[in-house]
């Protein structure tokens, strides 16, 4: 299935978001900020849980990236952020160390910018795509003689 073009503009705009969100915390988790080791502490999962989390994270910022991975990295990210935000729900608070749910509202936006990356290109997700995109759109659009295609925008 072919994007339209302001479905493809949505989706990159998504994409860059959600890897700029994903990258900006690299650095904090990278360097052992103070924050970073409180929450993996909190957790039980410092250092191994912070620097684990930081390469699992910059592979899908990577993926996000490229045109060919971009829904394995959503796919990624969306279980990433599963993880922050049940953690944020259970252990940590919505708010850590005076943030004002910052960190929180950073892993609900990428959860919810990747889920939207994989509606937009669902037709596009290994093994299931193809049956997500006849399930949405029913039976292949014909497109009758002298008629441009449709793209469903």
């Amino acid at each position: 299935m072919r994007i339209c073009p302001t479905k493809l503009i949505l989706s990159w705009l998504l994409q860059l978001t959600a890897a700029a969100i994903l990258a900006q915390t690299l650095y904090f988790k990278f360097t052992g900020a103070a924050e970073s080791k409180f929450i993996f502490s909190t957790l039980g999962l410092e250092p191994w849980g912070r620097i684990g989390t930081g390469l699992v994270e910059l592979v899908a910022v990577v993926l996000l990236l490229i045109p060919r991975t971009v829904t394995l990295g959503a796919l990624l990210a969306i279980g990433l952020m599963s993880g922050a935000i049940f953690s944020h729900l259970t252990r940590l608070g919505l708010v850590v160390q005076d943030d004002g749910g910052l960190l929180f509202a950073l892993a609900v936006t990428v959860f919810s910018f990747s889920g939207l990356i994989l509606w937009i290109r669902r037709a596009q997700i290994p093994f299931l795509g193809q049956f997500l995109a006849r399930s949405v759109h029913g039976a292949p659009v014909r497109v009758q003689e002298n008629s441009a295609p449709r793209f469903d925008c």
